[in-house]
């Protein structure tokens, strides 16, 4: 029973440390949101204009730019899967990679081929265990996203994009798959499409404008088609750059409700634990004590029937 007490004891005591270790993470996690939700609503009045100029330009000018031109018939599909590069986030990352396999079997249920771009050494390592190709990888930075890594990563997607139909690399749409952040309780694994370019009037996140708030009439110099060249890559960037700063929010959300509920367990199981080895305590010392009583009595019985 000692033994089994001793035991009780070392699982009590690898279980706090842990505790300590979850907790740690959670207050960490906790202060680290804050700056993410900060950084996600600074870069949003930047998008918002942006998007509102590539409205502007799209709806006063008849350019036909090869960012903004469809094919009539798609055959491949380009898939931006933006996941973490830590674990201890709970279902995060399984989370967006479900999301991915739902968009790829619609893709392929239209007849289009994939190639993936990977965001996050979880979704690299994921592919890589199940032997699956990708293009090219980005890690690193997931909960601290840069706009440099975004338009490193909007470079790649833009030019695989604009190769011709049949040139090696070429892809004819662009979807990325991120987790859209809600709220502290609600984080959305989303797949939009990015390219042939959608151009929406409101970004994620920010509200809608009135009905009455109209867009303002521009003169381009030198010509539509060179304000586009330059506004649409940005404008691509600029939205994978808010999809970077959403999911780590996401992550960081994430992470702490998985810590929390780790601190919770913990604090359960030792309370469990406590009591058990406390039960054991108790019966190891009521079997002393019976064996005890049991030598008195026999030493007794002995000392009797010596004197008969």
């Amino acid at each position: 029973m000692a033994v089994s007490l001793r035991e009780y004891r070392a699982r009590i005591k690898s279980t706090e440390s842990m505790k300590k270790i979850t907790r740690a993470m959670e207050l960490i996690a906790a202060s680290r949101i804050i700056k993410a939700q900060q950084r996600a609503q600074q870069a949003a009045p930047y998008a918002r204009e942006l998007t509102r100029a590539v409205s502007a330009v799209a709806t006063f000018s008849n350019v036909d730019h090869p960012l903004t031109k469809e094919e009539e018939n798609p055959k491949r599909a380009a898939v931006l899967v933006i996941t973490s590069d830590r674990g201890l986030a709970g279902a995060y990352s399984s989370s967006v990679l479900k999301e991915t396999e739902r968009l790829a079997e619609r893709l392929r249920d239209e007849g289009k081929e994939i190639d993936y771009f990977l965001a996050g050494r979880k979704a690299e390592a994921y592919f890589k265990f199940r032997s699956r190709p990708f293009v090219e990888s980005w890690t690193g930075f997931s909960d601290q996203p840069t706009y440099d890594k975004a338009a490193e990563i909007g470079r790649a997607l833009i030019e695989a994009f604009l190769k011709e139909q049949g040139e090696e690399g070429d892809v004819d749409e662009v979807h990325v798959v991120y987790t859209r952040f809600r709220s502290m309780l609600v984080q959305e694994p989303t797949a939009v499409r990015l390219l042939p370019l959608e151009v929406v009037e409101a970004d994620e996140g920010a509200e809608a404008p009135a009905p009455e708030d109209l867009l303002p009439l521009y003169e381009f110099e030198p010509s539509a088609s060179e304000v586009l060249d330059g506004l649409l890559p940005q404008y691509v960037q600029s939205r994978i750059f808010y999809s970077l700063l959403q999911a780590a929010a996401s992550e960081l959300a994430a992470r702490q409700k998985a810590m929390k509920a780790a601190t919770d367990n913990a604090d359960e199981l030792i309370k469990k634990l406590t009591r058990i080895a406390n039960q054991a305590r108790q019966a190891g010392i009521t079997q002393e004590i019976s064996e005890i009583v049991g030598g008195v009595n026999a030493l007794a019985d002995a000392q009797a029937a010596a004197n008969d």
